[in-house]
């Protein structure tokens, strides 16, 4: 069996655009970093003044000459966004901990319920306004329904995370009770994101099919979580080397072959993340190298991955500023809304009821993956993919502007609700 290969022009090309992308997401991702802004919305703005709407405007040929050099380059950097996507998803599924303490169960399911179905239910009312401008191709009324509702309501674990750790509070009750809510409603909102995908694959509407999907995902979260437990009672011992084969063989094979089964790669990788960090929580040792894999993906390819989404989006041609308002303030008035009516039912302060509504719409990576995978698909065009993704960025920065200035203001906030 002989490969095909690439020619020298086209290697230098291949290799010179992915050199730009991760040059300009690491120095856009510092500048926000000092600005105490997510790095992430820097390294999406690295790839975004690369794009149709930053230099290829005064630059097309340029532009064109190292990013579309040759016919199969597009498909050549897809494969590094695919690789993002997975290891920030299967980083994000190690990183998952829901940790019930008795004290938060009664505010973390209030908050559930309040951050995810309250916003779902008044989003619904609106997605007749939005479908005509934001639905894509291969889009139908369920997949993008799915879509926009979901986007609605999702919760960023990434960024949030970052934002307690880098303003001080991640070891406190408030940072647990957030994480802990924003990991349930992201699984749970994963299940539809897959429901979603398969519903775009098919013409016709089968309420079979998709109650099917959503049980075999949920189920597979459950066999996960129950494997994981079992093999975790066995002690074994591995070098780095090994664990880190082993790792990436489980992780690439679960991905061909849940995919015959229309599990969605994102998922996959998730739930892969998900069963070594469990598999592991005996194991110190191995669980701390793992920290190895995280380092490399968020030094590479992750950065190209925003880098490469940041390139996509179009506010010049294919983006409606009108809309990307009106979805905004429903998005977080909705979100906010929901969270806030909901701990009514609590006796907290009314500052934590603002603190935990505006820490919930921080949208972050989560959001991201949803607008890219949509957009992969065909569910939602350009101009809502923009849309979501600038909703994500400007969401997240809100968030984390807020919950300093509150930490500045009374850090005792975040102990007593």
């Amino acid at each position: 069996m002989k490969l095909e290969s690439l020619s020298p022009d086209n290697l230098t090309a291949v290799f010179l655009s992915l050199g730009i992308l991760l040059l300009s997401a690491f120095l856009f991702g510092k500048i926000f970093t000092l600005l105490k802004a997510p790095k992430v919305i820097g390294e999406i703005l690295g790839g975004f003044i690369l794009g149709a709407s930053g230099l290829y405007l005064i630059m097309p040929d340029v532009v064109s000459g190292i990013f579309l050099n040759f016919q199969e380059q597009g498909k050549i950097l897809n494969t590094f966004y695919q690789l993002g996507l997975i290891f920030l998803m299967f980083i994000a599924g190690f990183n998952t901990q829901i940790n019930f303490e008795k004290q938060n169960i009664k505010i973390i399911s209030t908050l559930f319920l309040g951050a995810t179905f309250i916003p779902i239910f008044f989003g619904y009312f609106f997605i007749d306004y939005f479908k005509e401008s934001f639905i894509g191709e291969k889009g139908n009324d369920l997949s993008f329904s799915l879509v926009f509702l979901i986007a609605i309501a999702v919760t960023s674990i990434p960024v949030i995370s970052k934002i307690f750790f880098d303003i001080g509070i991640i070891k406190t009750r408030f940072a647990s009770v957030v994480l802990t809510t924003s990991t349930i409603q992201d699984l749970f909102l994963w299940i539809l994101l897959n429901v979603a995908i398969n519903t775009s694959h098919t013409s016709s509407f089968s309420i079979e099919n998709n109650l099917l999907t959503a049980f075999v995902t949920v189920l597979l979260f459950i066999f996960v979580k129950l494997l994981a437990n079992i093999v975790s009672k066995f002690y074994f011992s591995l070098t780095s080397i090994d664990f880190f084969t082993l790792s990436f063989i489980l992780l690439f094979l679960s991905i061909g072959l849940l995919n015959t089964l229309h599990i969605n790669p994102m998922y996959t990788s998730f739930l892969v993340g998900f069963l070594i960090k469990n598999i592991l929580q005996n194991n110190q040792e191995l669980k701390e190298k793992i920290i190895s894999i995280s380092d490399f993906s968020f030094s590479c390819f992750i950065p190209i991955y925003f880098a490469l989404i940041g390139i996509q989006l179009n506010v010049i041609h294919e983006f409606s500023f009108i809309m990307f308002i009106a979805f905004c303030v429903l998005a977080c008035v909705f979100e906010f809304l929901g969270c806030y009516i909901a701990l009514l039912s609590l006796k907290i302060s009314n500052i934590s009821r603002i603190n935990f509504a505006i820490s919930m719409n921080a949208r972050g990576g989560p959001g991201i993956v949803l607008a890219s995978v949509a957009f992969y698909y065909q569910i939602i065009n350009t101009s809502f993919f923009t849309t979501l993704i600038l909703t994500t960025l400007l969401s997240s920065m809100i968030a984390g502007y807020w919950l300093r200035y509150q930490k500045n203001k009374n850090e005792e906030v975040f102990h007593k609700f």
